[in-house]
């Protein structure tokens, strides 16, 4: 079957408002290809970078239920597609959108917004490569811009071009044990992806990490926090969350990624993430 086949039962599903779509859509990735070295379901990210030559599929999809002050939205499912694609040694370009469905009250029209959200780019250099017996940690860092290609109408866009950019720390404390740093500067937009993040345009400050331990060769399980916050360093108007998931190994390039989410402020209530990654 092909690729929009999968879109457009997935879409009839959103569509219906069922609290039980994120385990429907977690059947349906089995059915795609997929890789080994994605970061997800962490929003965290990792200092590796795609091989060169090589290409990197990811697709995730995430059923959050939205905070009290989001009223009239209550929930909200965004279903991401990234490719990325290793340029040279050490550096990797890519590209990735959201497919949005807003589900809203029954005093608010449209019920349901649904369609594709801001397109982003990006380009990522590992600069520095973690080495066994060293105490120097794996550094890297990626410059991103995002086109407001989403209907601002709708609410799946923010109309704005976004810049951002990011700095990634990586330390592995024991050999199964890895430690992951974020810290990053959006100069210019917002970081909402539909109803979810800050909306409000300006310079905003991003940071996380996540703990991820290797429990058999196949499983993987970890934890992580994240946040960010305007300028104006107001709490109740940024975002802060946390997340619980891990990554089970089918094969050397296919990877089956989950996580359960829990935020406050712009971020969502409570989610669920479904996701495969693959290396080709």
């Amino acid at each position: 079957m092909k690729l929009s086949s999968f879109c457009s039962v997935l879409t009839q599903h959103v569509i219906s408002n069922r609290l039980h779509i994120a385990f429907f859509i977690g059947s349906l990735v089995f059915l795609f290809s997929a890789a080994v070295q994605a970061q997800q379901p962490f929003y965290t990210d990792n200092a590796d970078v795609t091989d060169k030559k090589k290409f990197h599929l990811q697709i995730s999809n995430e059923f959050d239920i939205l905070q009290r002050s989001a009223y009239p939205s209550l929930r909200q499912n965004t279903t991401v597609f990234e490719l990325d694609y290793g340029l040279l040694d050490g550096v990797e370009i890519g590209v990735d959108g959201p497919l949005i469905a807003i589900s809203n009250s029954r005093v608010t029209t449209p019920r349901t917004p649904f369609g594709f959200g801001d397109l982003d780019f990006h380009v990522k250099y590992n600069f520095l490569k973690e080495r066994e017996g060293s105490r120097r940690p794996a550094l890297a860092a990626t410059f991103s811009v995002e086109l407001p290609t989403g209907d601002t109408k709708k609410q799946l866009g923010s109309g704005l071009v976004d810049y951002f950019l990011n700095g990634i720390l990586q330390k592995s404390i024991t050999r199964k044990t890895t430690l992951r740093l974020n810290g990053g500067i959006l100069f210019a937009g917002s970081t909402a992806t539909g109803e979810i993040g800050i909306k409000s345009r300006g310079t905003v400050f991003v940071g996380g990490g996540s703990l991820v331990k290797q429990f058999t060769p196949k499983l993987d399980l970890g934890v992580e926090i994240t946040g960010a916050v305007t300028r104006s360093l107001e709490l109740s108007r940024g975002q802060m969350q946390t997340q619980f998931g891990g990554n089970y190994q089918f094969t050397k390039k296919m990877s089956f990624d989950f996580g359960v989410v829990a935020g406050k402020f712009a971020s969502p209530r409570l989610g669920l993430q479904l996701g495969i990654s693959v290396d080709f």
